[in-house]
């Protein structure tokens, strides 16, 4: 997600940054907020916040690519 060949091109990232925050903040949140904490409850959380994380992954790489032409090095 951080490499460095990947420039920002200042759009689009609002949305990763949701996806992020969702599963890394409130997913965690609302799993100790319910009370009767099992294996169930545990397993659905992880599977939420690893399709969130993916999800942000995915746009991070729709988004990143630098599309400029002119950026190109000249051979």
């Amino acid at each position: 997600m951080f490499d460095s060949h990947l420039r920002s091109t200042g759009t689009q990232y609002t949305i990763t940054a949701a996806l992020l925050i969702v599963a890394f903040i409130f997913s965690p949140a609302v799993l100790m907020a319910s009370r009767p904490v099992g294996y169930v409850s545990v397993s659905f959380a992880i599977a939420c916040s690893t399709a969130l994380v993916a999800l942000a992954w995915m746009n991070w790489k729709k988004y990143s690519d630098l599309t400029i032409p002119s950026i190109v090095t000249k051979s």
